[in-house]
């Protein structure tokens, strides 16, 4: 994901890469003993660093039908991996991780998109490019994951074409237009969007649907983040700097991702 050269030079000054504070900050976003679907590249990482450090009971759901109660002993580049299918406690088919979700088991899914407007709605569909728009590869099953699983957390860069208003397209659906709408549109109670974990901040939604920005990372000023989203966003009174990776954090990444594949 590409971050500002002036930002990312202060990031490396402190230690660490620019992805390994995202890593962090989502495996931060999974508690002990919940069901999580783990979802593409750096959530994949998080995962494996969550359940090596304070969420050692998670358990770990993946699209291609597998489930795993102990970590992969290796870094894992697809879902697919042998290291991911070797000693899995399931492997199955999509239907079974899906049924997790509609019987409303799954406590976090994590999901990426091209675009994310103020409401936490999600396009992965339709995307411009060059003046030009260009068909992407759509759902899979992010809007399963973004309708029933109790909360979802994004991760994304952090870019003016990218945070809009308003989607082009809802592939998966966040807050719609804010406030009672996922209740009116039947979705279950107490789901949708809970952060946004992106190249310059964290953002987290009120209780009204709408996103604000709820930490800054280390390097980057508020004005950064506003002058790279599509809106007008909201700052928490109480905004606070994006805590820096744990040393335990660091080992297990640089123990499993050593040639910094995700984390460089």
């Amino acid at each position: 994901m590409a971050v500002p050269t002036a930002i990312e030079a202060q990031i490396t000054a402190r230690g660490y890469t620019y992805s390994e504070l995202m890593v962090a900050a989502a495996a931060r976003e999974i508690a002990d003993g919940e069901l999580v679907f783990v979802g593409m590249r750096l959530p994949m990482l998080a995962f494996l660093v969550a359940k090596r450090t304070h969420a050692p009971n998670a358990v770990g759901l993946y699209e291609n039908g597998l489930i795993r109660e102990t970590p992969s002993p290796q870094l894992l580049y697809t879902m697919g991996d042998p290291p991911n299918l070797r000693c899995a406690t399931q492997s199955g088919q999509m239907l079974d991780v899906m049924a997790l979700l509609q019987q409303g088991r799954v406590h976090v899914g994590f999901l990426g998109a091209a675009e994310v407007d103020r409401f936490g709605n999600l396009n992965s569909t339709w995307g411009g490019r060059h003046g030009e728009m260009h068909r992407l590869p759509g759902s899979g099953g992010a809007c399963d994951i973004a309708s029933l699983a109790k909360r979802t957390v994004v991760l994304l860069a952090h870019e003016k074409s990218r945070l809009r208003e308003r989607v082009g397209y809802i592939t998966s659906p966040g807050y719609g237009r804010g406030n009672s709408w996922r209740s009116t549109q039947g979705l279950p109670g107490h789901t949708g969007p809970s952060a946004l974990i992106t190249t310059l901040g964290v953002l987290r939604y009120g209780s009204d649907g709408e996103a604000f920005l709820a930490s800054t990372h280390p390097g980057v000023a508020v004005e950064d983040v506003l002058a790279n989203t599509g809106w007008t966003l909201r700052v928490a009174d109480n905004h606070v700097e994006t805590p820096a990776p744990s040393d335990a954090e660091l080992a297990v990444m640089r123990s499993l991702d050593s040639n910094h594949f995700w984390t460089k």
